[in-house]
């Protein structure tokens, strides 16, 4: 198994702020879903140093490969409505406490 990373942002001027958390509400219940399939997910934003989010999302997968995760990963709202630009990778650890074994 593996640990892949999606990064995302919302597109420039695509999403009218008003409309950012419907479309947030609808990813979660997305992940949530996957979740009760038994997929290891979590899903969540970063934030600047004054707690302010706008800086993207974060969203990591356990799949057997990159291409298992990426069929998951396009089922994301947020990408079947064309709302972010995003990149997903494999992530592999070489330090430290947090493995992905």
């Amino acid at each position: 198994m593996g640990i892949f990373i999606k990064t995302e942002k919302f597109k420039p001027h695509k999403v009218p702020l008003e409309s950012k958390s419907y479309y947030i509400k609808i990813h979660k219940s997305w992940v949530m879903n996957l979740i009760s399939e038994g997929i290891k997910i979590s899903s969540g934003y970063l934030v600047n140093s004054k707690k302010q989010p706008g800086e993207g999302g974060l969203l990591i997968i356990e799949a057997v490969n990159y291409l298992t995760a990426l069929k998951i990963v396009k089922q994301d709202p947020m990408i079947l409505n064309n709302l972010v630009d995003w990149e997903l990778n494999e992530w592999i650890a070489v330090a430290g406490n947090i493995r992905n074994e």
